[in-house]
């Protein structure tokens, strides 16, 4: 009987082993932590990061005659704002394209005339429409108090806006 004690005992340890492996309800494994959700910029970050600065530099670099880096930095906005109009096509209801084509090209395409020219005073005079183009454009978005100004002097004290020469 022993024998036959042990054999049903082992017996039954193999079922079990064997259920446990086969559907039976386990233990929950314990809970991994969830990736973190991503940072989406918002309208004002875009415009604060991309944009900005880019339109003060495209001021320096023009004030100063350095065509070279004044032509880089109009091709630096313009791709600035195709990010923005495909990350956010639509801002407060409005189209961010037709907003930024309304407000803004005909002063781009000024500036860029005034660089292949390398004319001061007419990129002096496209770039005060650019700049009220900004403007414009935030009034429309109900912003009027973001008010963009020609820039008095560098904020970037790290690179020099001379032209090499």
């Amino acid at each position: 009987m022993n024998r036959g004690r042990a054999f049903a005992g082992a017996l039954a340890m193999a079922f079990l082993i064997a259920a446990g492996s086969t559907g039976l309800p386990q233990p929950a494994p314990p809970p991994q932590p969830s990736a973190p959700a991503p940072y989406v910029l918002t309208m004002g970050d875009m415009m604060n990061t991309l944009v900005q600065p880019r339109h003060a530099k495209l001021g320096l670099a023009g004030g100063t005659q350095n065509w070279a880096l004044a032509r880089y930095m109009l091709v630096e906005i313009r791709q600035s704002f195709a990010g923005i109009i495909k990350a956010q096509p639509r801002f407060r209801g409005l189209p961010v394209g037709e907003l930024v084509d309304a407000a803004l090209s005909q002063p781009l395409d000024a500036i860029d005339t005034a660089i292949n020219q390398q004319d001061s005073k007419k990129f002096v005079a496209a770039y005060d429409q650019l700049t009220q183009g900004c403007n414009a454009c935030h009034a429309a978005v109900d912003h009027p108090y973001v008010i963009i100004k020609v820039p008095g002097a560098s904020a970037f004290p790290n690179q020099d806006f001379s032209p090499r020469r």
